[in-house]
This record gives C-alpha cells, sequence and structure tokens, in this order.
C-alpha cells in the first residue's frame, strides 16, 4: 500500500485529468447554439461521415475497382478537417453531470487524503514537542534492543558451553 503523500498526488493528477477531460469534451462537443437572425454554424452530417453508413448503402467491391463509397470519397476531393459533431443536448448536459460529478468525488478524495495527513491539527511549537518526546521514545526503545542484543550473545556463549561440556552417551 502507497503512503498518503503518493496517494494524494495520484489524486491530483486524477483531478487534473479530469478537468482536461471536461475542458476538451466542452470545447469539442457541445451543441451549437441558435442565435436569432444568423444562420446555423453546426455542421451538417452526412452519411459518409466517420465511415458510418446508413441503412440502404452499401459498400459493394467491384471486381478489381474500389467500392462505391470509396469512389464517392475520391470523388470529393481530400478530406478536410470536418468539425466534430456535437453531441445532443440532452447528452451534453448528462455527459456533463457525470464528469461534474466525478470531479465532486475526487475532490472529497483528496480532502479525505489531506485531512489524515499528520501534524495539520497541531501548530508548529507542538509538532517539535511531539518529535522530541518521540527521539527520547526511540532513545528507550535502542537502548532495550541493545541490552536485548547483549543478553543475546551471552546465551549464545552459554549454549555453545553447554554443547562443547556435553558428551555423547556410549
Amino acid at each position: 500500500m502507497t503512503d498518503r503523500l503518493t496517494q494524494l498526488q495520484d489524486a491530483i493528477d486524477n483531478m487534473l485529468t479530469l478537468q482536461f477531460t471536461l475542458q476538451i469534451y466542452n470545447q469539442t462537443k457541445h451543441p451549437y447554439a441558435d442565435i436569432p437572425g444568423q444562420l446555423s454554424q453546426a455542421p451538417k452530417e452526412t452519411k459518409t461521415e466517420a465511415g458510418q453508413l446508413t441503412n440502404g448503402d452499401t459498400t459493394t467491391q467491384q471486381p478489381n475497382g474500389p467500392s462505391q463509397a470509396q469512389q464517392q470519397a475520391q470523388q470529393e476531393g481530400p478530406e478536410e478537417e470536418k468539425p466534430p459533431v456535437p453531441d445532443t443536448p440532452e447528452n451534453f448536459e448528462r455527459a456533463l453531470r457525470e464528469l461534474a460529478q466525478a470531479m465532486v468525488l475526487q475532490e472529497q478524495q483528496m480532502e479525505v487524503l489531506i485531512n489524515s495527513l499528520p501534524g495539520l491539527e497541531r501548530n508548529e511549537a507542538e509538532q517539535v514537542q511531539r518529535m522530541r518526546a518521540l527521539e527520547a521514545e526511540l532513545r528507550e526503545v535502542e537502548a532495550e534492543r541493545v541490552k536485548a542484543e547483549e543478553e543475546r550473545v551471552k546465551m549464545l556463549d552459554a549454549l555453545g558451553g553447554v554443547m562443547v561440556g556435553a558428551r555423547r552417551v556410549p
């Protein structure tokens, strides 16, 4: 399991990815607004757009020749970069709502991680005092460890002496 700071960094990265996704989606898929007195700037959908065909169209391959759809694309000339087709207003609103909910959940996760970080509820003097107490506790534990290590060495020496003094029974 990763530490809390790494989890927080991952959550921040996810939040930035969500923000970028939301911005790109909003920029490319927004429905065009109808402005009174002006012609619509919304792109017209065609049957060959994005390589999709309607029910009546077929891509029959003629012997040694291109299909009808390929011939039609060649007759139209080089493909220009067409703007993406906007979503319907209902789909656009639904997708925006889902992305916004994901961002809110990500922000709440970040808040939980931030609140779980140590030291946020203490001022600097309290943190210094806590560090000194922990250092003293560490010194005590280290002294106990050294004492236990010395006892272990004595026990090994005693065990070695017993083993050397032991004789085989014939």
